[in-house]
């Protein structure tokens, strides 16, 4: 006999704003995991559905939803770890929806923008001086947080996007602490602007549910709070140091 399972998908449709839950009884191999089921469903049962994806191998981060409740990359939420069903798949939870498991990231590239992710220089090297040397012990510094794949399931998980909008966010915060240990970097005076903002380090409440979904380990929790600590020792070094002179 066929294995079956039975799928609830979340549809949303733009044009008429209605939302609602359709089942799908799927049949599925065992290697199978949710993606292969709604890549099924749609190929087989009903080509309207529409959800991202693009790898399938965990890398790319574009096939995160919410699995029976937890934000997840379905290409690695395999079906027979949910059995007997039903499974309940959702769009991410914090971001507005385009329709059915899409959402609009816009929001989040907004903020990543603010924390300036990216090598800051106050003079640029000449190419003939060869590259910026970087010891083993200082790529160690930064080298977890690199690598985020932005799959924003850190974003649905968080308690404080879903009650303040305007928090920088799990990601962005981790991204900006990325280039702040950096020392290749010296932008840091620039980048804690942004993240000792209102909006910023502070509004996050150390729940740290952002690190317990990610799939890269890459703990946005603890760089956030490596970042507070980060950002107070900046902020008395100021008055001890003239404008300018930190790194």
């Amino acid at each position: 006999m066929a294995n079956t399972v039975v799928l609830e998908v979340f549809r949303y449709d733009p044009e008429t704003r209605e939302s609602r839950m359709q089942n799908f009884e799927v049949e599925y191999q065992d290697d199978w995991v949710v993606l292969d089921a709604l890549n099924h469903i749609k190929d087989e049962i009903d080509g309207s559905l529409s959800h991202r994806w693009s790898c399938r191998m965990g890398v790319c981060g574009s096939c995160g939803m919410v699995v029976n409740g937890y934000p997840k990359l379905t290409c690695s939420a395999f079906i027979r770890d949910y059995l007997p069903g039903p499974i309940r798949v959702e769009p991410l939870a914090n971001f507005e929806v385009e329709r059915d498991l899409i959402v609009d990231f816009d929001m989040f590239l907004e903020k990543l923008q603010r924390v300036t992710p990216w090598l800051v220089r106050d003079e640029e090297r000449p190419i003939e001086d060869g590259e910026h040397i970087q010891t083993p012990a200082q790529l160690a510094q930064y080298k977890q947080y690199t690598l985020c794949i932005n799959c924003m399931l850190c974003y649905s998980a968080c308690p404080v996007v879903s009650h303040e909008p305007d928090f920088l966010g799990p990601a962005a915060l981790a991204l900006g602490h990325r280039y702040n240990l950096d020392s290749r970097d010296q932008g840091t005076g620039l980048r804690l602007d942004e993240m000792l903002s209102s909006d910023g380090i502070w509004d996050c409440t150390f729940v740290g549910a952002c690190s317990d979904v990610c799939p890269k380990h890459v703990d946005p929790a603890g760089a956030i709070q490596q970042a507070k600590v980060s950002g107070t020792m900046e902020y008395f070094k100021s008055f001890l140091m003239p404008a300018g002179s930190r790194k």
